[in-house]
């Protein structure tokens, strides 16, 4: 096997991506608009038609593929606490590459009913209580879920000893059910790995028919999975390397779309400070969050919101006036490119502010409490403050001046004391766009991969 086409049917472009495994070498990349609404395979040719004149004909051993069109792969979950099982049920969700549409706490209502059926999510994630802990919650809420009409895959992942009587339940309503282990067997104890893979398996199975990407897996001789999954993977791989390739260790990364922004790292993230003790549930290694209100085109109000027009108007030099102007274009008109100075300041002011919130949510924190026997601090979320590595990829990103500055965004900030955000880091820029496309040649040629990505990766240096 010689030549692998790698492929990622985005929601606005496919992107394709050619590799030479014997020379373990980037041959090219193209990309072309998705055309998900007519047949998918229009866009796929025309990005393939791109790639060929680049490099001439290719007759490919192999192609793999990943999936965000059409909505990607949306899901609701439900737990019992929210800082508990809830939050239990969001991780897997997110890292199994999901779009996590709402996630619910204690009992559904009738209320929460109606909204589950016109979300009309792709999964719904049904957890609740530890393994002989409470059980009527999670029963309840499969018979609310029963009573939905609107069709989804049903994943049942909550107390072992209640999901017997919930798949009865929504077995006899006539739903799909997968029961697997619990996400939170005992207190304070993730185990979120076996509801991932039921849901990759579901995304599979089922959801790959239903948005009309059938006809192109005839195409594909690997799997498909959903495109943040892909990247979760790639980015692991970075981090941990393989038997015959060391990784680059700890590192965060930072994925600034047109209607989102991805945060991960790959990092346990313990306290690194003394007298410190974690608050709510262990954080899994490899991790992912989603900003959904905050990207560069349909979500770059989110981004004033987050941050305020303030902060725009200084970062990109333009009044506030003109600013919110251009802001109107941009959301109104979401191809618009930044084809002259106004709108690559804007651009800059917004990609950077999208790192910085984005990092500042997904990073823990730490807060300073008095206890009986002293001083103690608090910290919720991953201690990112000793990682040495942040990559910063996206398609609004890649031809972007100033990606130093921008990428400053993912380091602490005085004037954010209590975030647990990296110190200093060496920033790597995803250059050539390819972290979902070397996720999937993961799965086959990991250590091809691993050296792909850090050949093609560039670094600007340390930021401090």
């Amino acid at each position: 096997m010689k030549n692998i086409l790698l492929i990622d049917f985005g929601s606005t472009y496919t992107k394709v991506t050619a590799v030479d495994l014997a020379e373990e070498r980037l041959c090219a990349t193209a990309a072309s608009y998705t055309t998900v609404k007519t047949d998918i395979n229009e866009g796929l040719a025309n990005a393939l038609a791109l790639l060929e004149e680049k490099i001439g004909p290719v007759d490919f051993d192999a192609r793999y593929a990943c999936s965000s069109a059409a909505g990607g792969l949306k899901m609701i979950s439900c737990g019992l606490v929210p800082e508990l099982t809830a939050e239990a049920a969001k991780m897997a969700s997110l890292g199994a590459g999901a779009k996590v549409m709402k996630v619910y706490s204690y009992q559904l209502t009738e209320e929460d009913a109606e909204e589950i059926e016109n979300l009309k999510p792709d999964i719904f994630l049904l957890t609740g209580g530890t393994d002989g802990g409470n059980k009527d919650t999670i029963i309840e809420n499969a018979q609310m879920l029963a009573g939905i009409s609107a069709e989804f895959p049903i994943v049942v992942a909550g107390n072992r000893n209640a999901a017997g009587a919930c798949r009865k339940i929504l077995e006899e309503a006539g739903k799909q059910v997968i029961v697997t282990e619990n996400v939170m067997p005992r207190f304070g104890e993730l185990n979120i790995e076996p509801a991932q893979n039921c849901i990759r398996e579901i995304f599979l199975d089922r959801i790959i028919k239903a948005k009309g990407l059938s006809k192109a897996s005839q195409l594909i001789s690997g799997i498909m999975m959903p495109t943040p999954a892909a990247v979760l993977s790639a980015m692991e791989l970075l981090a941990k390397g393989t038997d015959k390739e060391p990784g680059l260790g700890d590192l965060v990364a930072v994925d600034v779309g047109g209607a989102t922004t991805d945060v991960y790292s790959m990092s346990l993230g313990e306290p690194s400070g003394v007298n410190t003790v974690i608050k709510g549930l262990p954080e899994p290694y490899a991790k992912r969050t989603v900003e959904g209100d905050i990207g560069m085109r349909y979500s770059a109000a989110g981004i004033v919101e987050a941050a305020g027009i303030g902060a725009v108007s200084r970062l990109s030099g333009l009044s506030a006036e003109r600013a919110q102007q251009l802001l109107t274009l941009i959301t109104d008109k979401t191809d618009t490119l930044p084809e002259n100075e106004e709108l690559a300041a804007l651009d800059f002011a917004l990609a950077s502010l999208a790192v910085k919130v984005g990092m500042t949510r997904h990073a823990g924190r730490v807060e300073k409490v008095y206890t009986p026997v002293g001083e103690t601090w608090l910290q919720e979320g991953k201690d990112l403050t000793a990682v040495e590595k942040a990559v910063i990829t996206g398609g609004s990103l890649i031809h972007a001046k100033n990606i130093e500055k921008i990428a400053r965004g993912v380091l602490y900030d005085v004037a954010e004391a209590a975030s647990l955000k990296p110190r200093q880091a060496e920033i790597l820029l995803d250059k050539a766009y390819i972290l979902s496309a070397m996720g999937l040649l993961a799965k086959h040629a990991p250590d091809t991969a691993l050296r792909i990505m850090k050949k093609e990766l560039i670094s600007y240096g340390i930021e401090k």
